[in-house]
């Protein structure tokens, strides 16, 4: 007998500011005017989308000392976006990255309760933690924390929270206009928390929202941030792009569920895409082509080398060879506060692989960060980007994707128009939304309050003693 079909699940990510998005295509909006998120997220709820997602970055980037101008440099609050966009949306769910490290959890609680109040059960937090003292300069503690650390606080951030969102029931305002009576329970939204991280106590002042708890999305890829998404995250983004890859992330983290008393359909793994669509296929890989060598510009290949190199390496032709000079294993300055810098752990085994595909392929500088560099994930017609997507989902490699056009805001308009009625076709894509909070769309249950409290704090404690172990 076979598996019933899997439903898909597909979000938009408004393009964040690195080489993603083609900011310099005439075709191409503003980053700023409210107009065009406003297009973007009109076309991923005229598409029947799950949610919109905002990534946030809480410093300018940097290179060799100087803003890094080359990308699109500065964007508008989260929160103020979001909340904007729940006044020209109806279904749309509402996902925005918001720190851990630096904020507090009262304040973003607030932000969050209120802005699913204002969206009718839209909201949705990406909680992430910030890694470097470059960013921390920002902010009055300043300096940064150690990745245990990190996840030590985030998860307690995340606690106090969820303490917080269910510090109301529910059920406590009346409104009786006869008896003057407004609360049925003058204790309402009283709280105390005493942890490592935070010691505060007082009374909330956001009433339970239409979901009790935005949900929770979480991205880390380490063994913390797994742990992390298995004990509390409702999705967990993934970077695998490849079916073998993104089945082995899936059985990994799904899992991981169990031990936290949860079942596989309680988190959902969604993977970020790019795409690039063409009338046939030949014509989406000629177009793809095109995209990379627009994403990728000399001077970005220079810089992208810098990341490895932690040199000044603005003197090279990029389309000449590889530096014949090794990369400088001091402290990273070149790239400060940069994530990609994390990514190659040993830069002098890197700088050989890349001198010898270098070689053995003819490639320039440019050359090889294009090839070496994140390649979209679907390229093709319609049929052959529906077919796959679908093959994807079907096969337990996600449970749908989190589309990254390289075009703003109408970079999502040639998908919605042409794939997603293929989806919709093959049974595996809604036709109209069924609920109208984001828990609805995602098939995840709303929380009670009176009864999750209590598995919070045992996850929480579970997944702070497995991370002690991780850790030693």
């Amino acid at each position: 007998m076979s598996k019933p079909l899997k439903q898909i699940h597909l979000a938009a990510h408004f393009p964040g500011v690195n080489n993603t998005t083609v900011w310099s295509a005439p075709e191409a909006g503003s980053h700023i005017e409210f107009s065009s998120f406003a297009h973007f997220a009109r076309t991923a709820e005229r598409a029947k989308f799950d949610f919109l997602f905002l990534a946030e970055g809480l410093r300018l980037r940097e290179q060799g000392g100087k803003i890094y101008d080359l990308d699109v440099v500065g964007r508008p609050d989260t929160f103020t976006v979001l909340t904007a966009l729940a006044a020209v949306t109806q279904h749309l769910g509402l996902t925005g990255t918001i720190n851990s490290t630096f904020n507090e959890p009262y304040e973003v609680a607030r932000q969050f309760a209120s802005l699913d109040h204002l969206s009718d059960g839209r909201a949705a937090w990406n909680v992430v933690t910030s890694w470097d003292a470059f960013t921390g300069e920002n902010f009055r503690r300043g300096g940064f924390l150690p990745q245990d650390e990190r996840y030590s606080r985030a998860k307690e951030f995340l606690a106090t929270a969820n303490e917080l969102f269910d510090s109301w029931h529910g059920d406590e305002i009346i409104a009786d206009q006869d008896t003057g009576t407004f609360l049925r329970d003058a204790k309402a939204g009283a709280f105390v928390h005493q942890g490592r991280h935070f010691d505060i106590e007082g009374q909330f002042n956001v009433p339970r929202s239409p979901q009790g708890r935005p949900v929770i999305f979480q991205a880390g890829d380490s063994e913390e941030g797994r742990e992390f998404a298995a004990a509390g995250a409702d999705a967990i983004f993934s970077r695998y792009a490849t079916l073998k890859d993104g089945q082995a992330f899936y059985t990994d983290v799904k899992g991981r569920l169990a031990r936290y008393g949860r079942t596989p359909d309680q988190l959902l793994i969604l993977p970020a895409a790019t795409f690039v669509l063409g009338d046939t296929d030949a014509e989406a890989e000629e177009l793809a082509r095109e995209v990379r060598r627009q994403q990728v510009s000399g001077a970005t290949a220079i810089k992208h080398l810098e990341f490895v190199w932690n040199r000044d390496l603005s003197a090279y032709d990029p389309d000449g060879p590889l530096p014949d000079i090794d990369p400088d294993l001091g402290e990273h300055t070149v790239a400060r506060g940069r994530a990609q810098v994390r990514m190659y752990r040993d830069p002098l085994a890197t700088a050989r692989e890349w001198r010898e595909r270098a070689a053995a392929n003819n490639w320039s500088i440019r050359d090889l960060v294009i090839e070496t560099g994140n390649r979209q994930a679907f390229v093709g017609s319609p049929a052959t980007v529906a077919a796959t997507i679908d093959d994807f989902v079907q096969a337990d490699a996600s449970d749908g994707f989190i589309l990254v056009p390289h075009i703003t805001p109408g970079g999502l308009d040639a998908f919605a128009d042409t794939v997603v009625p293929l989806l919709q076709e093959r049974g595996v894509f809604r036709t109209e939304y069924e609920g109208t909070t984001l828990r609805d769309h995602l098939g995840l249950a709303h929380p009670d309050s009176r009864t999750s409290a209590d598995a919070d704090v045992d996850a929480a404690d579970d997944i702070g003693e497995r991370g002690e172990r991780v850790a030693s």
